[in-house]
């Protein structure tokens, strides 16, 4: 999904993301399931939010925060050729990095950010503002 990264705070006010942490956290709680997050882009900011949810320690325990490709490797097992072959911002390294954060963190899901926040997009002419 291309997103204008100008547009975001159009898109998203502080109501909405309480609104949908509050939403997320009561469903995770109620099919009792723990969530960790995996991010890049957003450096954490997923996260954040999540940890503002009431009750937050009853659905998430753990989120990591990879920007380089050496981190997604070594802490999220995202692996080399996919990097290579895809690059960091595909949705096949996004998908390796929430494998990778299920496993790390114990979870039973996850929610994996990776992206082109900008001002500059990617080498292969992926436009800034991509995210996976």
């Amino acid at each position: 999904m291309n997103i204008n990264r100008d547009k975001i705070v159009q898109l998203v006010d502080t109501d909405t993301i309480e609104n949908l942490t509050s939403a997320l956290s009561q469903r995770l709680i109620a099919d009792q399931l723990r969530l960790t997050t995996a991010e890049s882009c957003t450096g954490g900011k997923l996260a954040s939010a999540l940890c503002a949810a009431e009750d937050t320690p009853k659905f998430y325990g753990a989120g990591f925060v990879t920007f380089t490709d050496q981190a997604k490797m070594k802490i999220l097992s995202v692996s080399q050729q996919s990097l290579e072959r895809y690059s960091a911002v595909s949705e096949k390294v996004a998908a390796e990095m929430a494998t990778g954060a299920i496993e790390r963190a114990d979870a039973d899901v996850s929610i994996a950010i990776t992206g082109y926040g900008g001002p500059e997009g990617g080498e292969d002419g992926t436009p800034a503002g991509t995210v996976w």
